[in-house]
This record gives structure tokens, C-alpha cells and sequence, in this order.
């Protein structure tokens, strides 16, 4: 993006604008209008166009918090270039407290969609030409799918080098090089040239207050990363262990249908052979282990206690060095705990 010209809607947004406009997003039954909110700010200089967005998955909506404390920060008002944030953009499953568009497609497997086809084709194609295509950058913001909580984590294409950086700048425990999936947001941005992260942390349906913490701090991290805020002074910045790439990750799945009993934390960390839970019926006279058949640091799991034999229960990262993830895993924790009294905001905590 080389043009300082920013027109989102038809509204022309100059420098040193702060503004919400709607993007039309169809009608309800009723004929009643639905439409996307977006909020501009445009710094008074020139640089690169960030775009942050929360809930394309409309029960994701930690992303929502995070956007709304980011645009409270005073540091926006020495903001270099364009944030363009969107905290609901599936308006639709947001309402209905779904994952999903009316007609039960997922929008993320949908970009980069067309202004013919389905609904959720059509909010994909209005989303990457409104939002997308305007920006140089972007941060999509998503949680674990319902009842799953996810450890904050960077899922990134690591190959791409300005990706990668922005990766690390985030600043989370974990940084997963993630595949593009056909049909994805980060697919249809690549496609585009625009570099893109997708930050994973907590659960579908709820706010998690360390997620959000560090979901804000890392916003902030990469918008200094790229020129857009001031860095901080080195004397008042906290040193912190540099971020872990995992090797590759897999869900270990119940081996039997029962009750859960959870042995091991989100983020704890497992050996090879150890105990991760217990499945067993509503009497006990029949137990099957679960058992961890690698080591590694638990990066994501499940919070219902009902299974079926099949189900995804822990999902483990490999780590060149499981002993650095969990003291990254660690550090993380004390920073962003809500006992620690360290927040990028003033706000009180959500608990």
C-alpha cells in the first residue's frame, strides 16, 4: 500500500481521523439492516495500515475485549499510520452465540469469497475489500472452539521473513508455523502480500483475562515492531525469554468413552509415558488412562468432562527443548497473571 488515500464504504478517512463506520453486511427477516463496525484511527503521519479483527468465529470472543481495550490506550495518540480494527466481523454467529454464519459455513473457510454466492461468500469478499486489501498488516484474533481453551500462542507462516519477525515480536510462549488452510483469511491476505498472524488463546463463549492482557500487549509489541508506536525506554522494558517455535503438535484423543478427570494444567508441562487424565464411568469399576505418548507442553484442552471414545482431550506441542517452553510458559504467566498487578491498561481485571 503505497497511497496515503484511505476510503472504507465509500467515506473518506484522512489523517488524524478517528472514526466507526458500518459496513452493510445484508438484512434480517425482519428487513432490519445488519452491518460490520469498524473503527479507524489515522495517525497524523504516514506508515504502515494495521488491521486487527476478532470473531470470524461469532462465539470467539476474547478478540472483541482485546480490540476494545487497544483502542482505549492514550499511546494511539502517537500512532504512526492506520489501524483499522473490527471487533465483530461474523455479526451473525456473534448474535446467535455460534461459530458459525445462518447457513452453517464456517466464514474463515470461505475467503477469499465472491459478491454472488453464499453468505458467508459474500461477508468474505466484503471483508477482504474493504479491510484486507486496504491494509499492509494484519492480526486475526481467535480462541479454542467451545469448551477447548488454547494456551496464547502465534500461529504464523514462518517461511514468509516479515511474518516470522512480527511473530516474534508478539511476544506469546508459543509460536506454531502453521500451514495455510484453503479458504482461510491468512490464505486469501498471503495472496495478497499482506502479512498476517493469527493469535490463539482461551475459550469459545468466554473472557479469559490473561488472554486478553497479552493479546493487547502483543498488539501493541508488533505495532512498535513496525514503526507504528514508539518503543518504549530500555531502562522502563521488561527483558523476557524469546518466544519457542514448536517443532509440531498433536491432540492426544480419549481411548474410551466416560467421564474425564484432568491430571495436567493448560500449559503443563509432560513427559513421554506420563498420566494426562482418566476416563472413566459414572461408577469407577472401569478406568482407562490417558497417557502422553510424547513429551512436550500442553497447548491446548478440553474443559468437558463428557467424552466419547475419539475425542481431541490434549493437545501437546514438541519442543527442541520442552525445559525452555515451560520456563517461557512460566515467565508468561507471572507477567500477565492478574495477581501480578502488571497490565498494558488500567483497567481492573475480569475474573
Amino acid at each position: 500500500m503505497t497511497t496515503d488515500s484511505l476510503t472504507i464504504n465509500g467515506t473518506l478517512i484522512p489523517a488524524g481521523t478517528n472514526i466507526t463506520i458500518d459496513l452493510p453486511a445484508g438484512k434480517l427477516y425482519t428487513h432490519a439492516p445488519m452491518s460490520i463496525p469498524v473503527h479507524v484511527i489515522r495517525g497524523k503521519k504516514t506508515g504502515p495500515r494495521l488491521f486487527v479483527s476478532a470473531a470470524i468465529h461469532g462465539d470467539e470472543i476474547n478478540g472483541v475485549e482485546i480490540i476494545r481495550r487497544l483502542l482505549k490506550l492514550p499511546a494511539l495518540n502517537r500512532l504512526r499510520g492506520t489501524i483499522i480494527a473490527v471487533p465483530i466481523v461474523n455479526v451473525h454467529g456473534l448474535i446467535h452465540h455460534t461459530r458459525y454464519l445462518p447457513d452453517r459455513r464456517d466464514l474463515n473457510r470461505s475467503f477469499p469469497g465472491s459478491e454472488k454466492g453464499s453468505i458467508a461468500s459474500r461477508l468474505a469478499h466484503l471483508f477482504m475489500n474493504e479491510i484486507v486489501c486496504q491494509s499492509t498488516h494484519g492480526i486475526d484474533l481467535h480462541t479454542g472452539a467451545i469448551h477447548r481453551s488454547n494456551l496464547p500462542q502465534i500461529r504464523a507462516d514462518l517461511e514468509h521473513e516479515e511474518t516470522d519477525r512480527l511473530a516474534r515480536a508478539f511476544n506469546v510462549p508459543v509460536i506454531i508455523s502453521s500451514n495455510l488452510r484453503d479458504g482461510s483469511l491468512r490464505e486469501a491476505a498471503a495472496e495478497h502480500g499482506i502479512p498476517m498472524l493469527l493469535y490463539e488463546a482461551g475459550e469459545a463463549l468466554r473472557f479469559d483475562e490473561v488472554s486478553i492482557r497479552a493479546g493487547v500487549k502483543g498488539i501493541v509489541n508488533v505495532m512498535r515492531e513496525l514503526g507504528m508506536l514508539p518503543r518504549p525506554h530500555r531502562a522502563s522494558s521488561r527483558i523476557r525469554s524469546e518466544p519457542v517455535v514448536a517443532r509440531s503438535s498433536t491432540w492426544v484423543r480419549a481411548p474410551d468413552s466416560g467421564i474425564l478427570r484432568s491430571m495436567v494444567p493448560l500449559g503443563g508441562k509432560v513427559k513421554k509415558g506420563s498420566i494426562l487424565g482418566v476416563v472413566s464411568d459414572p461408577f469407577g469399576e472401569s478406568e482407562t488412562l490417558v497417557i502422553a505418548s510424547f513429551s512436550g507442553i500442553v497447548i491446548g484442552r478440553t474443559n468437558l468432562p463428557l467424552v466419547n471414545e475419539g475425542d481431541a482431550l490434549f493437545h501437546i506441542a514438541r519442543f527442541e527443548s520442552v525445559t525452555d517452553a515451560a520456563n517461557m510458559v512460566d515467565e508468561f504467566n507471572e507477567e500477565f497473571s492478574p495477581q501480578s498487578g502488571s497490565s498494558p491498561h488500567s483497567e481492573s481485571p475480569i475474573i
